[in-house]
């Protein structure tokens, strides 16, 4: 996450909005009380009605249909603009969990709060990208030690492991080829992997299948 992260109050006017969003190069504010509870956030999404119904007449039906809108329209201040409840994740919460969160909610940019929701940094898609720049030396490193050892102690001297552009292929012999399915997921689920090929066999069995990134 970026921390400490740029924030505007509830009674924060539209224009000082757009001057900090301007400023910090970003598409979106967390909205924070006087706590520093997060309580909304404002996008360019959230601002961008004020300027298209400018000097527009609309149908009764169009008025119906964009109630939410108009009112943000109206807004002069954060309060009046924001989208409330923010859509948050934690600080221990995973990049998949803030990855399926921003989907899911269709927004680009999550506060990330306490449990008190005070507002701790935010975690925008940019931040999250940033994982597939982990080396791959420190991914094959931790595929040895958490999942080759832990899985295949006793062939583990066997096992080679290799990581070429976040892309991790395990080859080898071992003992319970039930457990190359196992190895598979824990290896797709470390941050920074691609994808995964696993040519893991039993003693006595030819190359296994690949299995490629999801």
């Amino acid at each position: 996450m970026t921390a400490p992260a740029v924030a505007v109050g509830r009674d924060a006017r539209f224009k000082e909005i757009v001057r900090v969003m301007d400023e910090r190069c970003v598409s979106a504010v967390p909205v924070v009380s006087g706590e520093g509870r997060v309580v909304g956030v404002v996008s360019e999404a959230d601002l961008l009605p004020k300027e298209e119904f400018r000097g527009r007449e609309l149908t009764r039906f169009e008025r119906i249909q964009r109630r939410s809108d108009l009112t943000k329209a109206e807004g002069m201040t954060a309060e009046e603009v924001m989208s409330t409840p923010a859509v948050t994740v934690r600080p221990d919460d995973t990049l998949a969990q803030a990855a399926r969160r921003m989907a899911v909610h269709h927004v680009k940019r999550l506060p990330v709060v306490d449990d008190a929701d005070r507002l701790r940094g935010v975690v925008s898609r940019g931040d999250l990208l940033k994982v597939f720049l982990r080396p791959d030396e420190d991914i094959e490193e931790e595929v040895r030690r958490t999942v080759v050892s832990y899985l295949f102690p006793v062939h583990a001297h066997a096992i080679r492991v290799s990581v070429r552009h976040g892309v991790v292929t395990l080859r080898g012999p071992v003992h319970d080829t039930s457990l190359s399915w196992v190895a598979e997921r824990l290896v797709h689920g470390m941050e920074g992997v691609v994808g995964v090929e696993s040519q893991l066999r039993g003693e006595e069995s030819g190359p296994g299948r690949p299995c490629p990134a999801e």
